[in-house]
């Protein structure tokens, strides 16, 4: 019994290789940016870059803990839920160290904090998206899915959707001069909504309605990020949408979104392969709601 208190065992306490595999995945961005900071890697200020660092790797997980849901639908792979609940609590620990080394950047001023909080509107933004974390993160016990009741626990965990759209307008915002990463997650979030609203209308998505969601997100990608330099600079905007065929200089987050829609593809093309290494007893294990 004592066993299953490690995060790489399963709800029996026996040891999952894929809850094992899910959890160093977490910990190695928090690894990477401890080996950045003694090896003096972090540029000449290297507070403000962890800061950086821990808030991308904060949103990046929120898109995976959204992508669990149509991943485990594409694959009808059951277990991809029980791991749920550990992405979700590691964006809310990189959420509270990125507030943390923020306020540790401002030397721990609580009043200073606060006021620019309340005066600078991207920060405000996210702080109203990290209390929303820390309510998903209080409420994800099966104690409070149980205090709860799993309808009113359902309807208070939609608000993720709302935290992934307050989350990208602060990175958006912060991020000034580049927007390639903040538009990337936002186009990233548009395809798992997408993929939702599809899947509501139409039920089960087949690999050309995966196809057709996964285009419609890389092209609305596309058409928002030209949109943006278009006002920003006065460039013709279809001359910007023509740049994203251009790879000489970098690739554009039109092509990153599309590369996410077509690991669902992939994921619906080998749904067959997947049900073939799923344990009879799979839905006899199946995880807790709030997993």
């Amino acid at each position: 019994m004592q066993a299953s208190i490690w995060p790489w065992n399963d709800r029996t306490g026996q040891f999952s290789l894929l809850r094992f595999g899910v959890f160093v995945a977490l910990v190695a961005p928090l690894l990477w940016i401890l080996v950045q900071a003694f090896a003096h890697w972090l540029g000449p200020r290297p507070t403000t870059e962890a800061i950086h660092q821990t808030g991308l790797w904060a949103i990046r997980f929120l898109a995976v803990t959204l992508a669990i849901t149509p991943l485990r639908n594409a694959t009808r792979f059951a277990r991809l839920a029980a791991v749920r609940r550990m992405v979700g609590l590691a964006v809310l620990f990189y959420a509270l160290l990125h507030l943390s080394l923020y306020a540790f950047d401002q030397h721990g001023n609580l009043p200073h904090i606060a006021s620019e909080i309340l005066r600078r509107i991207y920060l405000t933004i996210g702080f109203v998206a990290l209390c929303g974390l820390l309510a998903l993160g209080i409420t994800s016990t099966n104690g409070m899915i149980r205090r709860l009741g799993a309808k009113r626990w359902g309807q208070l965990h939609k608000i993720v959707y709302g935290i992934a759209i307050l989350g990208t307008v602060h990175f958006f915002m912060q991020s000034k001069l580049d927007v390639t990463q903040p538009i990337i997650m936002g186009g990233i979030f548009a395809l798992l909504f997408l993929e939702r609203i599809a899947r509501r209308l139409f039920g089960d998505l087949n690999v050309f309605a995966l196809a057709a969601v996964s285009a419609v997100a890389a092209t609305a990608t596309a058409f928002g990020e030209a949109g943006w330099y278009s006002f920003k600079t006065g460039a013709p905007m279809l001359m910007i949408v023509a740049a994203n065929l251009n790879f000489s200089y970098a690739v554009r987050p039109a092509w990153y979104v599309l590369g996410a829609g077509l690991v669902l593809v992939v994921a619906r093309v080998l749904r067959p392969l997947f049900a073939l290494r799923q344990k009879p007893s799979a839905a006899r294990l199946r995880p807790a709601a709030a997993e």
